[in-house]
Order: C-alpha cells, then structure tokens, then sequence
C-alpha cells in the first residue's frame, strides 16, 4: 500500500490542491500530514476531493479546536503513534517531540524544517515531505511512502 505525506501546508488552498490533485492521479487515497495546517478553511479540500488522512498538530496551528472539528477528530497532539498495514508509524511536527526510543517504531513522519529528507536509524524510516507552501524553499515537495517495502521517496511538484 502507498500513501501520501504532507506538511506544512501553511494556507495555501493552491498547492494543497495541487498536492491533492498529484496523489488522486498516483491512485492514492490516504495521507499523513505532519502538522502546520494554520486554520480550518485549509482542510476543506482534503473532504471535497475525497480523501482520508490522519495528522499532528505543528507549531503553528493557533485555532486547533476547528481543526479537530473540521478534520472530524483526524488530527491530534504529537507525538502520535498508530498502526497501519501492520506498520507502527508515529507522527510528530519537530523530531524533538520524538522523546522516547524509536527502534521498535517502523516508520517516523516529521515536518517542521520545510526541507525533505529521508534518512535511516537503525531499522527505522524518518521521513520529512518538506514543505507543500513553497513559502520558505519556493519548492512545492510531497512524499510517497511504500508501506510493505518500508520505503519512501520525495516528489517535487513543478508547475
């Protein structure tokens, strides 16, 4: 199973959409996003285009109330462990919210930095999407992540 990983999306209805648009063509459904929505109207698109996902809050998302409501419960405080396709992934905005030992976890998401990276420790799988904004790189990045390989690779969206 593929899904998508967002970040830092920051408002900016355009390349959300645009990021959106990119996954519904790849066939992917479900997302991660690793937190900097900033207000409620920004998850509109995420419903619209028919899609599930799941998030953490980031240092910037001030009106966290309507986003939980908007979001219908689907994003939550970080660090956030879950399962999915049998693979623990946890879900932080800032790796310094990762606080506990991260070897038994599959999969890490994280954003907060605005640039994509994707590294190993030991068997785990870190990966940032960078920033979907363009606000601070001017880049438009997202990731893909292969669940059953436990692998994943940023795209960048050139429009």
């Amino acid at each position: 199973m593929k899904i998508g990983i967002l970040s830092d999306t920051h408002d900016n209805i355009t390349n959300i959409n645009r990021a959106l648009d990119w996954f519904k063509d790849k066939g992917i459904s479900f997302f991660i996003h690793a937190g900097d929505y900033i207000a409620p109207f920004s998850l509109r698109p995420y419903f619209d285009k028919g899609f599930d996902f799941i998030g953490v809050f980031g240092n910037n998302d001030g009106e966290k109330e309507g986003l939980v409501k908007i979001s219908r419960g689907k994003i939550f405080s970080p660090p956030y462990l879950f399962n999915l396709c049998k693979r623990d992934i946890l879900i932080v905005h800032d790796l310094s919210q990762t606080k506990s030992d991260t070897s038994n976890i599959s999969i890490v998401i994280f954003g907060h930095t605005h640039k994509p990276q994707i590294f190993r420790k030991d068997k785990t799988l870190f990966v940032n999407s960078g920033e979907v904004c363009g606000w601070l790189t001017g880049r438009i990045t997202i990731g893909i992540l292969d669940l059953e390989r436990i692998e994943a690779e940023i795209i960048e969206l050139n429009f």
